[in-house]
């Protein structure tokens, strides 16, 4: 038989592939893990990945999100197709290109590094970061002609299927750029949409990704061949004869059309959603329940320090992006007053104007709170980039007038001279460990000072048989002093206005109000 070799001949005879069969898919393996990827390990994600403290809950999105892993280092490509029996899959190999003027290389590097982050995050393999000096990206192929023939060099030396781009490129640029390197040429916009359209769960959160990628996918039809011929026009099938050809629409028109309608249903499915949160806001107002907002850079730790206080279980992985739908859980402040958090979409440098758009339903948790909580990675190489990154899209939502706490997260990673150096950044910041949880005792003070004071002085005398009263009194207002005398539980607190007049509608006689 062909490729084998028989050891001993009879009934027991066994047969295995030949030494030449496996050395050579041993061969191609070992080249192929010889290519250098790009940085041992991107900054923008931690060496250590495991949350199994109890103050993550029990994690069970994390693990239905880890049921379906790709693997690294497994490939289909073979010298000799009599090895088919040994194919395996393999993750898509990708080259990260950008372009930075005069002494711009630092943050060069460091949006690069968050990119090859981001590829990671998506699904692939980086093996290998260009950067182009030019004083503005080429009009043409974005890095220039010359260097798009190197580009294609290394892309056919190291065996790479797709180039991405730190930018968002133009239609044009990116159709010139594939002609050039020959395989396909994505941006940095296309790899944040395929994280969302992967991590997105909720109907809302889905409907929010297609309407954003379709925003970004109208400009960018491009038709080939006979897609780009016309459809005929007027009557002329039924053979009405002159007079009634028209010249019809050509098949990238029609597509135009259907992804113009799918997405206004979309606009109207996302705004038929808005009900439900609304009537959810307003039960908290009702009762005068501030709203406090976790907002910040993707990988941050936001929902690790909401996991950390409200012990709220929610998704936590050491990912871009790990968690899209909005998540609120209710805490106390350390005098017993009730609030809510509001865990938040993460933003990153340059975010796709369409995912602002498309996920400004879900900000309006931001928006609408009485106070910010503003994370930021403190072992990141760019905490400054961050802080304005945030703000920037602070100010879009109309949220910049809030009150505001920065809260530098990672804190068990950072040394003393680094804190230095972002107390010079932000003075008044507080220094938090998810982890460990240093300094979420202070953060959660400051938020008790910032959220909204109780202004109504209420006193009440409670009979005894009305303890559900004195139940969500103590669950809605601030208690002053409590006696109980013979006609019933006296009560003195201090409330909201409408916990105020909740709580005198309860009782038909008051006792006094200050």
């Amino acid at each position: 038989m062909t490729g084998y070799d028989e050891e001993s001949r009879g009934d027991d005879a066994i047969e295995r592939p030949s030494d030449s069969a496996i050395d050579r898919v041993l061969a191609a393996e070992q080249s192929r893990a010889s290519v250098a990827r790009f940085g041992a390990r991107s900054v923008s994600l931690q060496d250590d990945d495991h949350y199994d403290d109890s103050r993550d809950g029990d994690q069970f999105d994390r693990e239905e999100r880890a049921a379906l892993r790709r693997v690294q280092g497994l490939s289909t490509e073979l010298d000799d197709v009599t090895e088919v029996e040994y194919r395996q899959l393999r993750l898509e190999n990708v080259v990260l290109i950008g372009v930075y003027s005069g002494s711009g290389l630092e943050d060069a590097e460091v949006s690069l590094r968050e990119l090859a982050s981001l590829a990671e995050t998506a699904g692939a393999v980086v093996i290998d970061g260009l950067l182009q000096r030019r004083p503005h990206p080429d009009p043409a192929t974005y890095i220039g002609r010359g260097k798009a023939e190197e580009l294609a060099a290394i892309v056919a030396a190291s065996g790479a299927d797709t180039v991405v781009a730190d930018a968002e490129l133009a239609p044009s640029q990116r159709r010139a750029l594939e002609d050039a390197v020959k395989v396909k040429v994505i941006d940095r916009t296309a790899v944040i949409l395929d994280i969302f359209s992967q991590h997105a769960k909720s109907r809302e959160g889905k409907a929010q990704v297609e309407l954003a990628q379709l925003e970004y996918l109208l400009p960018r039809l491009r038709g080939w061949g006979e897609s780009m011929s016309r459809q005929a026009g007027g009557q002329v099938g039924a053979g009405n004869g002159m007079g009634s050809r028209g010249p019809g629409e050509t098949k990238i028109e029609l597509d135009r059309r259907r992804i113009h309608t799918r997405m206004a249903r979309l606009r109207r499915q996302i705004k038929g959603f808005a009900p439900a949160r609304e009537a959810k806001r307003a039960n908290r107002n009702r009762y005068a329940v501030p709203s406090v907002a976790i907002a910040g850079y993707t990988n941050a730790g936001k929902s690790s320090l909401l996991n950390r206080i409200t012990r709220a279980g929610v998704l936590v992985e050491n990912a871009l992006f790990a968690t899209l739908d909005p998540t609120v859980r209710r805490s106390r402040t350390p005098d017993g007053r009730l609030y809510t958090l509001a865990d938040t979409v993460g933003f990153v440098r340059n975010l796709p104007h369409q995912l602002v758009e498309a996920f400004r339903s879900t900000l309006e948790e931001v928006r609408d709170s009485d106070v910010i909580v503003h994370v930021v990675d403190g072992a990141h190489p760019d905490p400054a980039s961050q802080l304005t990154t945030v703000r920037d899209v602070i100010g879009e939502v109309e949220a910049r007038d809030l009150p505001e706490i920065v809260v530098f997260n990672k804190a068990d990673l950072i040394d003393e001279d680094a804190r230095l150096v972002l107390r010079g950044l932000e003075p008044r910041a507080i220094f938090v460990s998810a982890r460990t949880g240093e300094g979420v005792a202070e953060l959660q003070e400051r938020i008790a000072q910032l959220l909204p004071q109780p202004d109504v002085e209420l006193e009440l005398l409670v009979p005894y048989d009305r303890g559900d009263v004195v139940s969500f009194a103590h669950a809605n207002a601030r208690i002053v002093d409590t006696e109980y005398v013979e006609e019933g539980t006296r009560v003195r607190l201090l409330a909201m206005e409408p916990v105020a007049r909740q709580l005198e509608s309860m009782l038909a006689e008051p006792l006094a109000r200050a």
